[in-house]
């Protein structure tokens, strides 16, 4: 059943399914929204999903977003009596999934509200009203029966601090919210077309669940103790069924290889107040590029000893400013600074929650403390925005390089010497990419580029997992490929080859005019290529970015491609 809004700006649909025994899933469907949470782009909307359970004793598990609130509640009460709803199960709390626990509450005062302590604590603050409850640890059950045995799995930061998963026994569903899923919108309730939906899925994960790698590898071993799990209901995106093996597979591969890293960097933040859980997000996103493992934990409800313990292995730190007036936070805040030794790496940033502890005295305890500053403290004057974000996930990228400086000079030391001569007489023109996604801009200097295909016309770039404007190419993303001239290339090269510090324009001073696709064509180039990203290969530290030409032109047809060649072949 597929219910539409009366809106013609944005589409939002609701749709219903059987999907399992005495299981019914309301997945809204939001087709137009194109930026989510940490202000990454989607190129495929997004989906808030609900579900049904039945047995003697009814459960609902999560809400939906705000947005859809008559049309939820409209279709929920069109399938069931709220009467006979006995219990409401909150997977976490972010608004997306419990937007509407307020509203389920009013039409269903009887039901027990289940959830784990952080997200009960969460929701007092939210709904402002008395509720019953039932906070539920790692391993409790609540027999709906017919045989719906629910159990349930504590699975915190993935991606808010207070998520559990709820496991169905008789139906071997794991309903898992934010985890394994993805922000892809469409028809199809289940995972069955993987070709369609991957590129999407592995996105979701860089951006949301590879900042908690250590979490996703607690979470999958405590997984692995429940019985086969057929089906994985997520929050976002279509449910897994008939990939179920091969994508939790990947979780596993992407979050062991996340945590290899001998470098860790603890990110503390306030998962509820201000902007300061999406803007720590966005700073871990940019310290995972270069490699480094990141640790998040939410200074509302840290534990003091774990604290102490992850700030003692940790080689950096990078704190949000909490509320001053939150003595729990400064109390954590007072555990971290006893914690933290000399030669640590740090970066503070404002949470913009109105309330903020003021960064300078911070970043001086730190100073006094003999720790260097990774970024200038990061000031928010006013909400933060895309360009926000992005300097965020800069400032992150920054800190992961300036520790991982020393490693990646040893590595480049350990080749043989004749193979990196060998390996570096393999030559490439020069390139410049620029693109524009909204109001966010990146460039970056290329010699790693190649043509791939006649039909379509196509050709490969390769890109460092560390490149700002990494985050700029994903699937569907377009750009612009400016082709450099043989003996007239120095000072482009220059400017796009310097380090910029976060945030900076990357064409200040430089002659640009818009392509169609809204990307900086340099005035300069000998030529250029509007192209469109059609797919992306993982290749150790770089991406091999496969994509599509819609149109060019050349300036000087008799020119020539500048060439670059190194004299060895293992650093640029």
């Amino acid at each position: 059943m597929v219910l539409l809004t009366d809106r013609t700006q944005k589409r939002l649909t609701i749709q219903t399914e059987e999907i399992t025994a005495d299981t019914t899933t309301i997945r809204s469907l939001d087709w137009d929204r194109d930026r989510f949470d940490i202000e990454f782009g989607l190129q495929n909307g997004t989906t808030y999903n609900s579900f049904i359970i039945r047995g003697e004793k009814t459960a609902l598990v999560d809400t939906s977003h705000e947005k859809f609130r008559q049309l939820y509640l409209d279709t929920l009460t069109g399938i069931i009596d709220p009467k006979e709803i006995d219990y409401l199960i909150i997977s976490h709390t972010e608004p997306d999934h419990s937007g509407l626990v307020k509203d389920v509450l009013a039409l269903a005062p009887q039901a027990t509200v289940v959830g784990s302590k952080v997200a009960i604590q969460f929701l007092e603050d939210f709904v402002h009203q008395p509720f019953e409850r039932r906070i539920v640890k790692n391993g409790d059950k609540l027999d709906l029966g017919n045989g719906h045995e629910l159990e349930f799995v504590i699975a915190p930061n993935l991606h808010w601090p207070d998520t559990i998963f709820t496991f169905d026994h008789k139906t071997q569903t794991l309903y898992t919210c934010d985890a394994f899923g993805m922000h892809y919108c469409s028809d199809s309730i289940f995972d069955e077309d993987l070709a369609a939906i991957e590129a999407d899925y592995q996105f979701y994960y860089e951006c949301l669940m590879a900042p908690n790698a250590r979490s996703v590898v607690s979470a999958l071993k405590r997984m692995g103790e429940l019985p086969q799990i057929s089906t994985i209901a997520t929050g976002h995106g279509p449910l897994l069924h008939h990939n179920v093996v091969e994508l939790t597979g990947r979780y596993r591969q992407w979050s062991q290889a996340q945590t290899k890293g001998e470098t860790t960097v603890a990110v503390f933040y306030v998962s509820d107040y201000g902007y300061s859980d999406r803007l720590s997000q966005s700073l871990a996103k940019g310290i995972t590029k270069t490699g480094v493992a990141v640790e998040m934990v939410d200074l509302k409800s840290a534990d003091p000893q774990e604290v102490q313990e992850l700030v003692g292995r940790s080689s950096g730190l990078v704190i949000a400013t909490p509320p001053a007036a939150s003595a729990t936070a400064q109390t954590a805040i007072g555990t971290v600074l006893a914690a933290a030794k000399d030669k640590q790496t740090v970066g503070i940033f404002e949470s913009y929650g109105g309330d903020d502890e003021p960064v300078d005295p911070l970043v001086s305890k730190f100073r006094e403390l003999g720790l260097r500053v990774a970024f200038p403290a990061i000031r928010i004057k006013d909400t933060p925005n895309e360009l926000t974000y992005q300097l965020c996930e800069e400032a992150g990228t920054d800190l992961g390089q300036l520790l991982t400086r020393d490693r990646n000079i040893k590595q480049k030391k350990s080749l043989d010497n004749d193979l990196e001569k060998a390996l570096g007489r393999i030559s490439g023109g020069l390139y410049i990419i620029t693109a524009k996604k909204s109001e966010v801009t990146g460039a970056m200097l290329a010699s790693w580029v190649s043509q791939a295909s006649f039909q379509p016309l196509g050709f490969t770039i390769a890109v460092a997992k560390d490149r700002a404007i990494e985050s700029l190419m994903q699937v569907g993303d377009r750009f612009v490929l400016n082709v450099l001239e043989e003996g007239n290339y120095q000072g482009l090269m220059k400017h796009f080859l310097k380090r910029f510090p976060p945030g900076a324009d990357r064409f200040a001073g430089i002659k640009t005019q818009p392509a169609e696709n809204g990307s900086p064509i340099l005035t300069d180039a000998l030529a250029y290529m509007e192209c469109e990203v059609a797919s992306r290969m993982d290749c150790s530290d770089h991406w091999i970015v496969y994509s599509t030409v819609q149109s060019g032109r050349v300036s000087k047809p008799d020119a020539l491609t500048a060439v670059h060649h190194r004299k060895v072949g293992n650093y640029y």
